[in-house]
């Protein structure tokens, strides 16, 4: 006879909710830009022009770090939104702001001469974006019948609260 091999139960895998996944793919895509970004440092010549008063092509200027600032709020108050709208305007939220932020992740690689470094952060960009559009276009409804045997409807209610 053999001897009797201990078993190792199954890890539970639990459903992750919808909201919880886009507040994930809003972080990640979030640290994904400022990564970009603070990588970007390490290209020579990038801080002597700061140093200078250019970022890119463009002069510093209040207008220019104000707008920075407005792109990076995007994402991070996704995160925010995505645990915290309703479901419907979540959805459609996430639908909107992914879809609208699909050609400016594209427009980074515009004239870069690092195609491999800017490409792959654009491409990975893409990606979450894609998800964050997947899990708002699939997000799971629930049936009439379901929510009927959930809830109780208020003529219910009503009768328990007279007893």
């Amino acid at each position: 006879m053999r001897p009797r091999q201990p078993t190792t139960p199954a890890l539970d895998n639990q459903p992750i909710p919808v909201r919880a996944k886009l507040a994930a793919a809003w972080t990640s895509l979030m640290f994904l830009y400022v990564y970009v970004d603070i990588l970007a440092f390490f290209k020579p010549g990038v801080i002597d022009d700061i140093e200078v008063g250019i970022v890119w092509e463009f002069d510093i200027s209040q207008t220019l770090l104000t707008t920075f600032l407005v792109l990076m709020a995007i994402p991070i108050l996704m995160v925010v939104l995505s645990m915290t709208l309703p479901a419907r305007a979540n959805r459609i939220t996430n639908l909107i702001v992914a879809s609208i932020q699909i050609p400016f992740a594209a427009f980074n690689a515009v004239g870069e001469s690092w195609k491999y470094f800017y490409g792959l952060g654009v491409a990975l960009e893409v990606i979450l974006l894609a998800l964050i559009l997947r899990y708002a276009w699939t997000w799971p409804r629930t049936t009439p019948s379901a929510t009927m045997a959930t809830r109780p409807d208020r003529e219910t209610v009503r009768a328990r609260q007279q007893e």
